[in-house]
């Protein structure tokens, strides 16, 4: 079940700018809606709203903005990971990287690191492709 934008939505277009997987639509000033089968249910569109009461969850839950600075990034369990840039190749923005080139196929030294911690929406999609279960997303302290 994917997110939903209620006639709340003001049209003003910045959840379209920022859905990783392009799944809202709609013309400037009105009402935009999400395709939900490109929705991965990320939230990225109800942290961003402007306009209360504009999107809805997965459970028609108002989603309620949150700052950016608030918002879960990627953190690296280096231990698992394996630098396979999985995580690299699917991310929307291309916030993540791998450390210096690996000497040689799974050289264990070089791992992914966010590399535009401003860029990353926390969309989770780098968590959810990572075969080693070495990416989680968690909010930024301080």
């Amino acid at each position: 079940m994917s997110y939903t934008i209620t006639e709340k939505c003001t049209g003003c277009g910045v959840c379209v700018r920022h859905c990783p997987t392009e799944a809202i639509s709609g013309e400037k000033k009105k009402q935009h809606t999400i395709d939900k089968d490109k929705c991965i249910e990320c939230g990225v569109c109800g942290r961003i709203c402007p306009a209360k009461d504009a999107v809805l969850d997965q459970g028609g839950v108002v989603c309620k903005r949150v700052k950016k600075s608030e918002w879960p990034k990627p953190v690296v369990i280096r231990s698992l990971c394996t630098a396979c840039s999985m995580c690299v190749d699917i991310c929307p923005f291309n916030c993540l990287g791998i450390t210096d080139p690996p000497d040689f196929p799974r050289d264990f030294t070089a791992i992914a690191y966010l590399k535009d911690t401003k860029g990353c929406v926390g969309c989770t999609q780098c968590a959810d492709i990572c075969p080693q279960e070495a990416i989680y997303l968690a909010v930024p302290s301080g």
